[in-house]
């Protein structure tokens, strides 16, 4: 599952472009309650779009969708390889970015004469923020579709 905000999609962008509101609309619409099925269904009764970018927006639904798809492929081959380091990269990157935080945070409050520039706060909040959310995320959608089976 895609771990994107669904303004950061290929579709949302799109929408955006064109001028469309749906992307505020479906941005609070969490996954697990039909989200593409009810962004579909937004998309073929906007009467803002024209029907050229109704197609068009359909057609990045779809590639989003399938772009998702195949990082839980990915992501489910992983972990049925024999090999330890694809199971556990994910894992420990989180833990790297973590504790990489923590030490910042853990010098800067104590007042050390330690400076990070910027640009690697910046990189490191980006880094984190998407690691969370795509290993965490990506959890409890799993589990989600495997209490739906």
């Amino acid at each position: 599952m895609s771990k994107k905000k669904f303004s950061e999609t290929k579709l949302g962008q799109f929408l955006k472009k064109v001028g469309s509101t749906l992307v505020d609309k479906a941005e609070h619409i969490l996954p697990e309650s039909g989200f593409y099925g009810i962004l579909k269904n937004l998309i073929v009764t906007d009467k803002q779009l024209t029907p050229e970018d109704k197609q068009t927006a359909l057609k990045l639904l779809e590639m989003d969708m399938v772009e998702m798809q195949e990082v839980s492929k990915r992501w489910d081959s992983d972990m049925k390889s024999d090999s330890w380091l694809s199971k556990n990269t994910r894992p420990m990157t989180l833990i790297f970015l973590t504790i990489s935080t923590v030490f910042i945070i853990l010098l800067d409050s104590l007042n050390i004469d330690f400076g990070v520039k910027t640009e690697w706060i910046d990189l490191l909040k980006s880094l984190l923020i998407t690691v969370y959310v795509a290993y965490f995320g990506s959890r409890g959608v799993e589990k989600f579709k495997a209490i739906g089976k």
